[in-house]
């Protein structure tokens, strides 16, 4: 593949700048979605729609059926053989991490006047020790985890998810569909700290998952030799997606409740599209091959997560909240129940990224190169 560096650089000019061009041309304030820390709530959100809601459901299942449907050949292909673990026990550090998230977890749901200075605090340790535990069960089912295979790597993840997070922070000031409560205190660059430190563990617990749910035969080996896919119209497909997304972007400012589902599929579009113009796109490679276990993994590791990050969200001191047009109705914690959808594609956009951002290091694997390969 070609240096995925210049393919980053055009997706982080898109990113940051169609969205702003397009309010600042639309004769909106700039200073409004400039804002730090981000506090003022300025977006009119519209109210719920039993149509929209329909809808949007209808996708959902679609999404799901075409999941299930992977995971049910999957299982087929794999002969629902049992997979042989490699290990007696889970080492060390697995029960280390699963020791300090049950402590953490209980200080965070609680309200101990001795932890009152630390209580906001606990998003952090919780999701390192869910890292540790799910490189831990990797490693415990088959023999290998991100952690111990490529530890240079793998810590290259957690300054590229800081990155990543950030961008969907920046993409929120347009369409505001999630605000914080409890940060009220923190001064810029407290908030810079403590957020970048929080964001630093997203890339590292999709991926994580997504190797510990290809450890599983329907996941791993029954979807390795799956239907091909042609592959001829890949870059007239890569340009319309990057002109359509970059569209989609100039005008999610503008119009905020008509386009907020575009903050979770443009980001994918575009750096999709530009793998697909730079020489390659590891999701599509494997798709030519057959091979559809990132296809399926990726949304399943995202959705997984999406699970966690809002169960351990809704009874912390510091945490977030939704507003999210036509279908803010029927929460599981504080997600709307349809809301939960923009973690499918969020877990492609966490493998791509992976992809571009550990591409880049010299002598690396593919991500794609996990336990089950």
């Amino acid at each position: 593949m070609k240096n995925p560096l210049p393919a980053c650089a055009v997706a982080v000019l898109l990113l940051v700048g169609l969205p702003l061009a397009g309010v600042g041309l639309a004769g909106h304030d700039l200073r409004t979605y400039l804002e730090f820390p981000p506090l003022t709530r300025h977006v009119a959100h519209a109210g719920f729609s039993w149509l929209a809601f329909l809808g949007v459901a209808a996708i959902a299942v679609l999404a799901a059926g075409l999941l299930a449907w992977g995971l049910r050949h999957g299982h087929g292909r794999a002969g629902g053989q049992s997979h042989d673990r490699a290990r007696a026990s889970l080492p060390w550090w697995g029960w280390l991490g699963l020791l300090l998230g049950l402590g953490t977890w209980v200080l965070a749901w609680t309200r101990f006047p001795w932890f009152q200075p630390f209580q906001r605090h606990t998003f952090t340790p919780l999701w390192f020790s869910y890292i540790l535990v799910v490189n831990a069960l990797c490693w415990w089912r088959s023999g290998r985890c991100r952690l111990t295979d490529q530890p240079g790597a793998f810590a290259m993840l957690f300054p590229a998810s800081a990155v990543f997070w950030w961008f969907f922070e920046y993409l929120n000031r347009f369409v505001q569909n999630w605000y914080y409560l409890g940060v009220e205190g923190f001064g810029p660059a407290a908030y810079v700290l403590l957020a970048t430190v929080s964001f630093s563990t997203v890339l590292p617990a999709v991926l994580s998952t997504r190797d510990l749910l290809l450890t599983w035969p329907a996941l791993g080996e029954g979807l390795r030799a799956g239907a091909p896919v042609r592959l001829g119209w890949a870059r007239p497909a890569a340009v319309a997606a990057l002109v359509l997304a970059g569209a989609g972007l100039a005008l999610v400012g503008v119009w905020p409740s008509a386009l907020f589902g575009l903050l979770w599929v443009s980001p994918f579009l575009i750096a999709g599209a530009l793998q697909v113009l730079w020489g390659r796109c590891r999701l599509l490679e494997g798709l030519a091959t057959g091979d559809w276990r990132d296809v399926v993994a990726g949304p399943l590791a995202g959705l997984l997560c999406g699970g966690f990050w809002e169960m351990w969200n809704v009874l912390s001191l510091a945490k977030w909240e939704y507003a999210v047009p036509f279908v803010d109705r029927f929460h599981l914690f504080e997600m709307p129940v349809l809301g939960y959808s923009g973690y499918l594609p969020f877990g492609l956009e966490c493998l791509v990224l992976g992809d571009l951002v550990l591409g880049a290091l010299p002598g690396h694997r593919s991500p794609g190169a996990g336990p089950s390969r």
